[in-house]
């Protein structure tokens, strides 16, 4: 049995690191070095951004929106119960723009209410969500929205989910999730756009089509992650989710290894949930395109389990035998090498978005020597959670997350 699974820990992020670098050379060729669609029709986008505890960074976030090359937009900014200042801050800033509508609620009731709230409060038929800690790119939309409006190719178009790009770089923590979300997001959402479906959104920067929520029932108010949960809602209702690298948005990354952890929980956990909540896919030949995204989070999840035992097992019979395993270290190395390989391909590509990103690259190797193991770690942490949550389905609160220690 533990020959099975020391196999399996090697096999697949072999495997798998191999279809991302493949799929997202592919989708680099075929799609993206295109030209983008044409702005032709520029609907009203309500741009909505939920905030908890955000006083120190939505007023920046508020203010660089007035400099978007887009002629109709609306921003609603929905305070979701907050205990800090962010009140005043808003309240501030409310008359400053004839464009910003505040909606100030006294209870914390998480951020997919929020945004659900903010919705039904909304005039376009575009709905943008960005995090209260991001900065837009002013050219965002003018990619996004041709998605939507392109005459037979866009009806269908529910979603089209942007590119976010680390800002603060001023940590070994950031400097290296800015390697990260060029390796292992941006090239897995070119991957998984190959395939037709995508795991999930980013919640940092995502367009909608109202029509296409409202068709899904909106955001569950339950989920730890309403990203995850919207985008397969949507894609089991037919509607196609993209990704559109063009459209930026500058985003904070934690920069303590508390904030760190609580983020990866919480994306983990919703990862869990997903498969907890759409295993009915199985039961229906119609979804069959989304089975393999729903397999690969699975096989993750075991790879982390497996490899959690695997690790302690190895560790053991070295202590016990006091011998080395020479096959376990040179597995690894393999396994490290091409997780390298697979962070300068994506760099490569996602240079043209992010310049200078490539000086950064020196940082990637602490990847595989730090962050498979904190990965695993938080895996086995997220299962119970997202087991409980599953059983108690109330609404799903927000704490106010790590924003960094610094802007460089």
């Amino acid at each position: 049995m533990l020959n099975i699974l020391y196999h399996y820990v090697f096999w697949y992020p072999l495997v798998m690191s191999t279809m991302w670098i493949i799929g997202g050379l592919l989708y680099y060729m075929r799609r993206e070095r295109q030209a983008s669609p044409p702005l032709i029709e520029t609907p009203l986008v309500s741009i909505l951004i939920p905030c908890y505890n955000e006083e120190a960074t939505i007023e920046e976030t508020i203010k660089h929106l007035d400099n978007l090359n887009y002629p109709s937009y609306e921003v609603i900014v929905i305070n979701d119960g907050s205990k800090d200042g962010t009140v005043n801050v808003l309240k501030k800033i409310e008359e400053e723009y004839q464009w910003l509508r505040i909606i100030n609620l006294h209870q914390n009731s998480g951020k997919a209410n929020a945004l659900y709230l903010g919705l039904i409060a909304s005039k376009g038929e575009i709905i943008v969500g960005i995090d209260a800690d991001a900065l837009l790119d002013v050219d965002a939309l003018s990619y996004m929205v041709p998605h939507f409006t392109t005459p037979r190719f866009g009806e269908r178009v529910g979603a089209v989910t942007g590119n976010p790009r680390v800002r603060n770089r001023s940590s070994l923590l950031s400097k290296v999730q800015l390697c990260e979300f060029s390796s292992i997001i941006g090239l897995i959402k070119r991957s998984q756009r190959i395939l037709g479906k995508v795991m999930t959104v980013s919640g940092v920067i995502v367009a909608f089509r109202k029509s296409a929520l409202l068709d899904c029932e909106l955001w569950d108010r339950d989920v730890i992650t309403e990203d995850i949960g919207v985008t397969w809602k949507l894609q089991k209702r037919f509607w196609d989710v993209r990704f559109e690298p063009r459209a930026i948005c500058w985003m904070l990354v934690p920069e303590t290894l508390i904030g760190f952890w609580k983020q990866r929980v919480r994306w983990a956990q919703g990862g869990i949930e997903v498969l907890l909540r759409h295993g009915n896919i199985f039961l229906d030949w119609r979804q069959k395109r989304l089975i393999p995204i729903y397999l690969e989070q699975l096989a993750s999840i075991c790879w982390s389990i497996s490899w959690i035992v695997v690790t302690i097992t190895f560790i053991l019979k070295m202590i016990t035998t006091k011998t080395f395993i020479y096959p376990v270290f040179w597995s690894g190395s393999y396994l490290a090498l091409l997780c390298l390989v697979q962070f300068v391909i994506a760099m490569i590509i996602d240079r043209a978005y992010d310049k200078g990103l490539l000086k950064y690259y020196v940082w990637a190797i602490w990847y595989p020597i730090f962050y498979w193991y904190i990965n695993a770690l938080v895996v086995i942490r997220a299962i119970p959670k997202a087991l409980a949550s599953n059983r108690r389905r109330q609404f799903a609160v927000w704490d106010s997350p790590d924003r960094g220690i610094g802007i460089s």
